[in-house]
């Protein structure tokens, strides 16, 4: 994707909500479920951001638009060294923006497409790191649903990052998520059957940890399922089909694969505790994994982008509304009709006023503004208070 190339460079103001104008468009990396992906600079700060953005009508045509607010909703309140974490979310007329950290390392399954066969080391750090994070997750209710290598991410260093939070869901303490969503190779058995109750908690992103890493490790999946393989079939697969476990493996890598893969919830590993409580794990310094003061052995190429790059050639050449031309077309819009949005039917423009009334804005950077301000204010009211009850003391004693 060209990069804009307006002459004037929008700042923002301090008081001014971020928008699209904030941003330089620099080139398309990617597409997901719900939208497209590219790269972006923001102009005051000059610091580089991926930016996902999902137009409204196609949302509203697709009934996306729940998914899309609960994953803005979700992503929110969250903020972990092995996340991919958001930090601004905004909307234009046909538009939706989630800006977010950007990984320059490639997915996962970005590398295992160009045959990367993954060291038994390097898969190692990779499930400390998963570990982390999903505890993390579990400690805010939060199930990502989606765990595979095409949303776990590579920063430049190497260590991972999940992304697509499109189908997690919210947990209530104690309580079993009973509505079926995920990846069908990477869905734990408990997602499938016994049919008419089914009922399954954390556990089943710990199952598609083990999927993942078996996957990275021998470049393909544990069990022979596909997208499209039948639930019915499914259900088979997980009665009758035995792993395979090549002999070149060490013992200690199998045994904790099995712990993951146990078709059993209940005794699955589905804890950071069962994690570090396993011998395989036990010289693991935790606090420099989660500091990444853990080098991986597999260092993504610096000096290049890591993914497909037809999809530049897609949004330059296929798309009929192009991101590097929004600005351009929107004023021309104005300028030839005098409106901000041609006319629709009733039922879409009442969906998509909809999307624009309830639509979550979110500005990272001003949170942590206002939560360090409020940190001043009760440092500084703490210390009024000490020193009036110094002075009430000195008072007592005279």
């Amino acid at each position: 994707m060209g990069a804009n190339n307006s002459s004037k460079t929008p700042v923002c103001e301090e008081n001014e909500e971020v928008n699209f104008n904030h941003f330089e468009i620099l080139r398309a990396i990617g597409k997901g479920s719900f939208g497209k992906v590219c790269i972006v600079q923001k102009n005051d700060t000059k610091k580089m951001y991926a930016m996902k953005y999902m137009n409204k009508q196609k949302c509203v045509e697709r009934n996306e638009v729940r998914n899309v607010f609960k994953e803005l909703q979700i992503m929110q309140g969250l903020e972990h060294p092995f996340l991919v974490n958001l930090w601004y979310s905004f909307q234009d007329e046909e538009d939706m923006f989630m800006v977010v950290d950007l990984l320059l390392g490639g997915d996962l399954r970005y590398h295992l497409q160009q045959n990367m066969r993954f060291t038994e080391a390097s898969v190692k750090l990779f499930i400390c790191e998963l570990a982390l994070a999903l505890d993390y997750l579990q400690s805010k209710y939060i199930i990502h649903r989606d765990i595979k290598p095409d949303n776990i991410l590579l920063d430049e260093q190497g260590h991972v990052h999940i992304t697509d939070f499109n189908i997690a869901t919210v947990v209530n303490k104690g309580a079993k998520i009973t509505t079926v969503a995920g990846t069908k190779p990477y869905m734990a058995p408990e997602m499938f059957f016994p049919r008419g109750q089914i009922s399954y908690s954390f556990s089943v992103d710990w199952w598609s940890l083990g999927v993942t890493a078996y996957e990275l490790l021998r470049g393909r999946r544990p069990f022979h399922i596909h997208s499209s393989t039948a639930a019915t079939d499914i259900v088979h697969v997980f009665h009758t089909a035995t792993v395979t476990y090549p002999p070149a493996w060490s013992k200690e890598i199998v045994a904790l694969l099995l712990k993951l893969l146990d078709r059993n919830p209940e005794e699955r590993f589905s804890c950071l505790a069962d994690i570090q409580d396993f011998p395989y794990l036990s010289e693991i310094n935790w606090d420099a994994v989660l500091q990444k003061n853990m080098s991986p052995e597999f260092t993504p190429t610096k000096g290049r982008l890591n993914c497909d790059p037809t999809f530049e050639l897609e949004e330059m050449i296929l798309e009929s509304k192009p991101l590097h031309k929004k600005k351009k077309r929107l004023a021309k819009r104005v300028k030839d009709t005098g409106k901000s949005r041609p006319a629709l039917n009733g039922n879409l423009q009442k969906h998509l006023d909809s999307v624009e009334r309830d639509f979550i804005v979110f500005n990272r950077e001003k949170s942590w503004q206002n939560f360090n301000e409020k940190q001043e204010k009760v440092t500084v009211a703490q210390t009024k208070e000490e020193d009036e009850d110094g002075m009430n003391n000195n008072l007592q004693q005279l």
